[in-house]
């Protein structure tokens, strides 16, 4: 399975079926190596905060709490 290095990517080029496929190995989880899989999810955690309408159909991956600063 092959995954992407978030520094060889431009986060605005990614479209929708990048996204996708992103979200796919994810739920797979089928990963080689266990870094493999970590480095798909800061991907998407990266897009999550700079394209975040693309990522919103799988928030549920990444896991985001809200926290309270006050």
């Amino acid at each position: 399975m092959q995954t992407f290095k978030y520094t060889e990517l431009d986060v605005a080029k990614l479209t929708e079926s990048d996204i996708e496929a992103l979200a796919v190995r994810l739920e797979k989880d089928d990963y080689s190596s266990v870094f493999d899989g970590l480095e798909d999810w800061h991907l998407l955690r990266a897009i999550a905060f700079q394209r975040p309408e693309l990522v919103e159909p799988y928030l549920h991956l990444l896991d985001l709490e809200a926290y309270d600063e006050a």
